[in-house]
């Protein structure tokens, strides 16, 4: 194992939050503003999943006053503090950006049941 493989395990997470794609999520968020940190909560429906490994992320989207809002999280991100499913969603394809188009109650996803 060379220093770079060994560097990318020793940074991974332990814990890897289960996300799948059509889930709706709460990513709480550490922000750092000068000397403060907060944390912050974005929530909205998984829409892409990408890479894998050290470098493996996470698109969520949600509609924020009338305009779509997506933000990309590194699943291995030490600013990702944690993920909380809330809903699982039914799906049947691997990236929901078709959502980008829909308004209203047709950019919902069905409930798993």
């Amino acid at each position: 194992m060379n220093q770079i493989e060994a560097f990318t395990n020793e940074q991974l997470k332990t814990e890897v939050p289960m996300v799948r794609i059509g889930d709706t999520v709460r990513v709480h968020n550490k922000i750092k503003e000068g000397t403060r940190e907060r944390i912050q909560m974005f929530e909205g429906t998984v829409i892409a999943k990408h890479g894998g490994g050290i470098s493996e992320t996470f698109t969520v989207r949600r509609v924020s006053y009338g305009v779509g809002v997506e933000k990309t999280f590194p699943i291995h991100s030490p600013n990702v503090e944690k993920v909380e499913v809330i809903r699982v969603g039914k799906i049947r394809r691997a990236k929901l950006y078709y959502l980008r188009g829909r308004v209203g109650k047709a950019s919902k996803v069905k409930e798993q049941i």
